[in-house]
């Protein structure tokens, strides 16, 4: 297996066939095609299916896929940082939770580095994902919550993957509702009161666990449920759906306006947020976390 394979693995998949990816790479159909069919005698496993309308992904293609993006992503960093003779752009990478605090200390970060070349990422991503893309150093940290029911299960695969967890600071559960929701306008909440709500939550993917979810009180059974990817879609159908979700509370009104309002739940869960890493911070880790703090601590 080669990088080279890989990359031609990625192209097929972003070019839709085998032809338009050979014209893309500039080799011969027949070459590609060959590559592709040696990978996949030394893999043992079948990438593409054939179709009359084309090719797709198989499933084991799929898995592939996202470890094939994964190590040329590493790659690409490794000749930019010791290839090129000019200086590096300086590189630097956020996983996370679905959270604004969290972009709001990324757009403070980098005005205050103001530098004419970069190469900054922020994902909000699944949690499992997350500690992937730490794990993989894909990301330098990853910004996500423990709580009392999902702490032992979270620790545990952190401490498999020599990873640790550091609390930034602790958050008592709130609800999000638009502020036109009958709720809008207590002071405290219950779980009872909710029960006639879609309750919005973020999709965890094939590693869809309780212990992953992003919100407080998964287990609680609800009669309308809605799963979304994105934090614009869930805050859309809080407003066009009169939904509520459960998070930390903080919100920014210069990311998401002002028609979301955030209402305590009364609830004996706390939300411990925090970040992981490999226990190694960089300069510019550090100086990302020292951004988050003060946010937090402007908005308490």
């Amino acid at each position: 297996m080669t990088l080279q394979q890989l990359r031609y693995v990625i192209q097929i998949v972003e070019s839709g066939s085998f032809n338009s990816a050979a014209k893309a790479l500039f080799i011969s159909q027949p070459s590609l095609s060959k590559s592709i069919h040696d990978l996949e005698e030394e893999m043992s496993i079948c990438l593409f299916v054939r179709t009359n309308k084309g090719i797709l992904l198989s499933e084991q293609g799929e898995k592939f896929l996202g470890y094939a993006r994964q190590v040329i992503e590493q790659a690409n960093l490794l000749e930019e940082q010791y290839k090129n003779t000019f200086p590096a752009r300086t590189v630097f990478a956020i996983s996370s939770q679905h959270y604004a605090f969290v972009v709001n200390a990324f757009v403070a970060l980098v005005k205050e580095y103001n530098q004419s070349e970069y190469e900054f990422s922020l994902r909000e991503q699944r949690t499992y994902d997350i500690i992937e893309d730490v794990k993989n150093h894909r990301s330098q940290l990853g910004i996500l919550y423990l709580s009392h029911f999902n702490r032992e299960v979270i620790q545990s695969i952190l401490k498999k993957e020599h990873l640790t967890f550091t609390k930034l600071f602790e958050a008592k559960p709130h609800v999000f509702v638009s502020k036109t929701n009958p709720l809008s306008h207590k002071k405290t909440v219950k779980m009872e009161d909710l029960k006639n709500y879609p309750r919005l939550t973020y999709e965890q993917g094939i590693n869809n666990s309780f212990y992953f979810s992003e919100e407080l009180h998964s287990t609680q059974p609800s009669k309308k449920s809605i799963v979304v990817s994105d934090r614009a879609t869930l805050f859309n159908l809080l407003i066009g759906l009169n939904g509520y979700t459960i998070s930390s509370g903080i919100l920014s009104t210069d990311l998401n306006g002002d028609n979301i309002v955030s209402i305590p739940l009364d609830s004996d869960e706390v939300m411990e947020i925090g970040y992981i890493s490999d226990g190694v911070l960089s300069n510019m880790s550090k100086n990302y976390l020292n951004h988050l703090i003060q946010y937090i601590e402007k908005t308490n």
